[in-house]
């Protein structure tokens, strides 16, 4: 056994791959498996286990996919956003250095144990952060979007595009996924005592953000999963899907972005840059959805009535919630030195920027999907192996996938 974060886990039996579709809403899957354009993954939810899980919250990418690798809430691992405020230094900074990782990863434990661990992300804003502690060399980890530049001593891997055999592809593109699931099965295809005995696969939102389920163009990004999640079970593979955060659209009744602007009222209530509005969701992609999302945190200036101020936010059309850091670290199991004075969450069909003349909403071609709050937690959690005696009334988290695939699906 080996223990990370005070859980157990067993090492694999057999090649354990464990994906993150990034913003796979669990109505996706439904719609694809429904149109038949996931043969692979009908017969799973018939045979296999299949589960409805909770993401943490705030509802997006770099939170999500560390709780999964580290099997705990952001809390423990510390990475509480795409983006943060830092007190100390007074910056507004991406939380993609592994300074901000407070806890170790299991994929990291699991190579330090003697395991051959491959991590093939979408995105390189993750990539370090997944690949903390992981020795290059018998280990594989690279992002698809930096697939020109991987190299044996950074990546474990060289002449990464010939080994998958397809294009360098763009970053705001299905094939940005397709380019995981594919380099995936390449590994995996590699003789048995040099293929990954664990992968952790992580994708894009690109589709999601653009496509509701159901529409062709997601159907198709599901087939293309589907195929390539078929050609991994063929090979003996254990395998864990699960999601970082769903998607809902974000619009008015005429489809323009319904967004509360809360720097703007902030700055109309305390004076110009009194307080300071943080957007977890800010990343480098932001043409994906104009950085809006369901969930913001604030910091007051110190005279400010921080409870009078929730509740003037609290009153406004589309929030769902206001909370003070010590009730929104609690109920959200994240590091209270890391978010704001106040964290508010909007409602299913609404988002919170910052100032409007903040936000570049020109390269958003079709109405606005977005993720980040309560409305985007539920996620799907599916194993090509049947567990059985599983308590389906307990509370299940997507970090709840490797528990499942090393200890009960092997």
């Amino acid at each position: 056994m080996l223990d990370v974060n005070a859980r157990s886990y067993r090492l694999p039996k057999q090649p354990v791959v464990v994906v993150c579709v990034d913003g796979c809403e669990p109505d996706y899957i439904a719609q694809a498996v429904f149109a038949g354009r996931m043969p692979w993954m009908k017969r799973v939810l018939a045979e296999g286990t299949a589960l409805v899980a909770d993401c943490v919250v705030p509802s997006f990418t770099n939170p999500n996919n560390l709780s999964i690798v580290t099997g705990v809430p952001p809390a423990v691992h510390g990475i509480c956003g795409n983006y943060l405020y830092d007190p100390a230094s007074g910056t507004e900074v991406m939380m993609n250095d592994p300074k901000w990782l407070r806890a170790p990863t299991l994929l990291a434990a699991l190579a330090a144990a003697g395991q051959r661990v491959a991590v093939v992300t979408a995105k390189d804003k993750l990539r370090r952060l997944l690949g903390h502690g992981l020795p290059m060399g018998a280990n594989q980890c690279f992002s698809s979007e930096k697939a020109d530049t991987a190299t044996l001593a950074d990546n474990g891997i060289d002449d990464l595009l010939a080994f998958v055999g397809l294009p360098l592809p763009d970053v705001y593109s299905a094939a940005l996924s397709e380019f995981v699931f594919a380099a995936g099965v390449e590994l995996m295809q590699r003789p048995a005592g040099v293929r990954p005995q664990v992968m952790y696969l992580s994708t894009t939102d690109y589709v999601q953000h653009k496509h509701a389920p159901g529409e062709p163009e997601a159907n198709e990004f599901c087939a293309m999963m589907d195929r390539h999640l078929g050609r991994l079970d063929a090979m003996g593979c254990v395998i864990a899907l699960t999601a970082d955060h769903g998607m809902n659209a974000k619009v008015r009744l005429d489809a323009a972005p319904d967004v509360i602007f809360l720097q703007d009222l902030l700055d109309a209530w305390l004076g110009p840059a009194a307080a300071r509005v943080i957007l977890p969701i800010t990343d480098p992609y932001v043409v994906h959805h104009g950085a809006l999302g369901s969930f913001a945190t604030v910091y007051l200036p110190p005279a400010a009535d921080g409870a009078a101020l929730a509740a003037r936010l609290a009153e406004l059309r589309g929030v769902q919630l206001v909370l003070g850091r010590a009730q929104a670290a609690e109920r959200f199991e994240l590091p209270a030195e890391r978010i704001g004075d106040l964290v508010v969450v909007s409602e299913r069909s609404v988002v919170l920027g910052s100032a409007a003349a903040r936000h570049d909403l020109g390269a958003l071609e079709r109405p606005l999907r977005s993720h980040g709050g309560l409305s985007e937690q539920r996620v799907p959690l599916v194993l090509n192996r049947r567990i059985d005696g599983l308590d389906r009334q307990r509370r299940w988290r997507n970090f709840d996938a490797f528990d499942l695939a090393l200890n009960h699906a092997q």
